[in-house]
């Protein structure tokens, strides 16, 4: 085998998931991907750590926990969105202040309410279709601050 018939065979396989290398001894080496590192795209990726060349630098190491603001303090913003969907309406729910975990359980709450799907990320709850007069009548009783906007 010539030497650029070799490297492009070994470049091949590099890129399959799942191929394989040949080795000396003519059996194959399985290439896993998953086990390979993955790319850093952003600084937050490396966990809000930056080195530091201060020789009397202090990593400090504890965290700020948000905490869940109660119903009655909580500000939401019911909004009614058709862009970027098709065509397809969709309800939204911003201005929630509070951890991840509580967010995510009031997206499963509403969605189960509405009996439909959407989502939960980057501060907004998604509801697919118009559901805003009962998830702002049903905010209303469990004490949250429902304001409509738009529409």
């Amino acid at each position: 085998m010539q030497w650029s018939a070799a490297i492009s065979l070994v470049t091949t396989a590099m890129r399959l998931p799942g191929s394989c290398l040949p080795r000396n001894d003519r059996t194959c080496q399985t290439i896993n991907h998953k086990n390979m590192a993955k790319k850093l795209s952003s600084l937050d990726d490396l966990g809000g750590f930056v080195f530091s060349t201060n020789k009397d630098f202090e990593f400090d190491s504890t965290d700020e926990q948000e905490q869940t603001l109660p119903n009655n303090q909580q500000k939401l913003e019911a909004h009614l969105d058709k862009k970027n969907r098709g065509g397809k309406v969709a309800t939204i729910i911003k201005g929630f202040e509070g951890t991840d975990d509580d967010f995510k359980a009031l997206a499963k709450k509403l969605k189960t309410l509405c009996g439909v799907g959407g989502s939960a990320k980057d501060g907004e709850i998604i509801i697919q279709g118009d559901f805003r007069t009962k998830i702002m009548d049903h905010l209303a009783k469990e004490g949250y601050k429902v304001k409509r906007v738009g529409g």
